[in-house]
């Protein structure tokens, strides 16, 4: 069986470059306790290292990630932070060093989006468990 169906897991990071190590050490441990297949947990923590990354480049407060699995066949991940624009995806050249994170998140997950808050945005994605 896969994961706990209405199992959850969040974290508060700094706004820092030891968040991006933090955050894909705690998403990979949680997954891991869940038994979420290797392949649906790589790409999950690759894609919260992105989004960390991007938080800890444009917002000056915490960062929070939530991990959910709201029916048995979705992993969903949010990841929030203090700034309330939605991020923007950017065309990148073959010699850039950044920017795709966005691209990778579009490309990888079966849904994604953002919304705002109170108190900033959450950019969040959805990962199929099952086939």
């Amino acid at each position: 069986m896969i994961g706990t169906e209405g199992a959850c897991a969040e974290w508060i990071f700094p706004a820092e470059p030891g968040a991006v190590r933090s955050a894909r050490h705690a998403v990979h441990e949680a997954l891991q306790t869940w038994n979420v297949p290797p392949a649906v947990s790589d790409v999950a923590v690759l894609l919260v290292s992105e989004l960390v990354t991007n938080s800890c480049l444009y917002a000056l407060g915490p960062i929070g990630v939530r991990l959910s699995l709201p029916d048995p066949d979705v992993l969903l991940v949010e990841v929030s932070d203090p700034v309330p624009d939605a991020p923007v995806a950017r065309a990148v050249g073959p010699e850039d060093e950044g920017g795709r994170g966005l691209q990778l998140v579009a490309g990888s997950a079966r849904r994604w989006g953002t919304r705002r808050g109170k108190t900033g945005k959450t950019v969040w994605f959805e990962l199929p468990l099952l086939g």
